[in-house]
């Protein structure tokens, strides 16, 4: 996988947005809200910071996949 900046940065939010969906679904299963982005980032401008993050957190899941699967070397 690419070890540049991008790539690192990809890699931290995949992960970040696989524990906060983990937690989603923990939080379901005991009927509260563990939506970690959304609790730290949700009051801001509206959840406007939180939208970004949840996008930037797909991109980032695109582009690892890209890698991973497309442009093999």
């Amino acid at each position: 996988m690419d070890n540049g900046p991008v790539g690192m940065i990809a890699g931290i939010l995949v992960i970040i947005g696989g524990l906060n969906w983990g937690l989603v679904g923990v939080g379901n299963f005991i009927n509260t809200n563990l939506n970690v982005v959304g609790l730290l980032l949700g009051g801001i401008a509206g959840g406007l910071l939180a939208n970004i993050v949840y996008v930037l957190v797909g991109v980032s899941a695109l582009y690892i996949g890209y890698l991973k699967f497309v442009a093999k070397k």
